[in-house]
């Protein structure tokens, strides 16, 4: 293709992405100048429907914004809200809910390994094509995110949307007899979790590395799930920490022009926040098979500190994380004893509540201001697509730029690159999965402007 003058492309569906947007690349003398990733969903106003709520509704209304990690929603609102009134929920409780998200872990992870990711790296249009040709490999995916639906529909009443979360717990807690099959099923498909490492492991990764900090919550003793504060991995390769509070005043969302979702910083950097961030802030606490996993995966060793920067390798960890999820639930399930009572009542007070948990996409923050008899008088929901965005855009930008370097690129071909870019970060624009508009304009000579 010429670069000769002037030259707007669109081009539409572009598959394995859940949501709706589009991507401006500016190139000029084949170099790309600029990359802009356009969400033009229409706003859905979530935070303004939570105001005038009762303080035990959000986890019900907010479970809706995502129909692939509704837990994530639910459990940022319940730690939120009850930070906001003084409570704390008991051991057996937290253990639950732990057990819950671990979950949602296995089938969202295993939804984007399988169905979303993998057949960029083996040459396939998509699940369909990769069934046709590696029918065992998508088999196994799908028994390992039927685990996982199966857990979900257990504790929490259904596999999407669930209905038995609830603040201050559950409403109805299972019991040791109605884990005991789910514990046989993990073991199973913890095999499957098992060789998924290893069929990943033997893609073809091309070198790519994030140029943006990392943003993942810690525990110290345990792999940052349900619970953590806040810890940041700075491209020097200092860590800092901050209270979870303080999060409003360290991530700060913006408007841009061209997108009708927010843009975030951290400190004023760029940011990015999910499985690459998790693995290298709390690598070294994952379970002697999560470790073992990574090793595997050729991470390296997490006890040593390793660091995994480059985006296409992000797989990995996630098929780690599975593993890992597995593992936890199993352990979860062979000590659970059954709370005396599911939930715990969560009294309103006049204050405002932090919550945050680590979705599978990342950091997901939520913060409630009630009034004395409980009303949500405020709303604030930072999902980590919306905090990604700007590493997204950064990596769009080089991959191109590093595509064109190469050889002179055809559209279509220039499509592929940013699209295997975009999927390297399994962004949750919305709740489905539709298409994106790529727009290329190309000018030569002049200035760059």
């Amino acid at each position: 293709m010429s670069h000769r003058g002037s030259r707007v492309l669109h081009v539409g569906a572009l598959s394995r992405v859940e949501g709706e947007g589009a991507l401006r690349l500016r190139v000029h003398d084949g170099e790309v100048v600029e990359a802009l990733l356009n969400i033009y969903e229409p706003p859905r106003f979530f935070e303004a429907l939570l105001r005038g709520r009762a303080h035990t509704e959000p986890p019900d209304i907010t479970a809706r914004v995502c129909g692939i990690c509704p837990v994530a929603y639910q459990m940022s609102a319940c730690a939120a809200l009850e930070d906001a009134c003084g409570v704390d929920v008991p051991p057996e409780i937290r253990a639950l809910r732990r057990l819950l998200y671990c979950a949602e872990w296995i089938e969202s992870q295993t939804l984007h390994i399988y169905l979303l990711h993998a057949p960029d790296f083996l040459g396939c249009d998509g699940a369909l094509d990769l069934a046709r040709t590696r029918r065992a490999d998508v088999e196994r995916g799908l028994r390992l995110k039927q685990t996982g639906n199966a857990l979900l529909e257990l504790l929490g009443g259904r596999a999407i949307h669930p209905v038995n979360v609830r603040l201050g717990g559950f409403h109805r807690a299972p019991t040791r007899g109605e884990l005991r099959p789910l514990a046989e099923r993990l073991r199973r498909s913890l095999d499957d979790a098992w060789e998924t490492v290893r069929w990943v492991a033997g893609f073809d990764f091309p070198d790519a590395e994030v140029d943006a900090d990392f943003l993942a919550l810690a525990a110290p003793g345990t792999y940052a799930i349900e619970s953590g504060t806040p810890t940041v991995l700075r491209t020097d390769g200092t860590f800092t920490t901050f209270p979870l509070y303080d999060f409003p005043l360290r991530v700060r969302e913006e408007q841009v022009p061209h997108s009708t979702a927010l843009h975030a910083q951290l400190d004023g950097r760029r940011h990015l926040t999910g499985s690459l961030a998790r693995f290298a802030i709390s690598g070294r606490w994952l379970s002697r098979a999560g470790v073992e996993a990574a090793r595997e995966a050729g991470l390296g060793d997490p006890y040593d500190g390793a660091v995994c920067r480059n985006p296409y390798r992000s797989i990995l960890i996630r098929a780690v994380e599975v593993v890992y999820a597995v593992d936890e639930a199993l352990r979860i399930i062979d000590t659970y004893e059954p709370p005396s009572r599911p939930h715990i009542e969560v009294p309103p007070a006049a204050r405002t509540g932090h919550g945050a948990t680590e979705a599978p996409r990342g950091l997901l923050y939520h913060r409630y201001a009630l009034d004395a008899d409980g009303t949500v008088t405020d709303a604030l929901l930072v999902p980590p697509t919306a905090q990604n965005q700007g590493a997204i855009e950064d990596d769009l930008r080089r991959a191109a730029s590093r595509a064109l370097t190469a050889r002179d690129l055809t559209d279509a071909e220039l499509t592929d690159v940013c699209e295997r870019t975009i999927r390297n970060h399994d962004p949750c624009i919305s709740c489905a999965t539709h298409f994106l508009d790529l727009t290329v304009v190309r000018t030569t000579g002049g200035p760059r402007a």
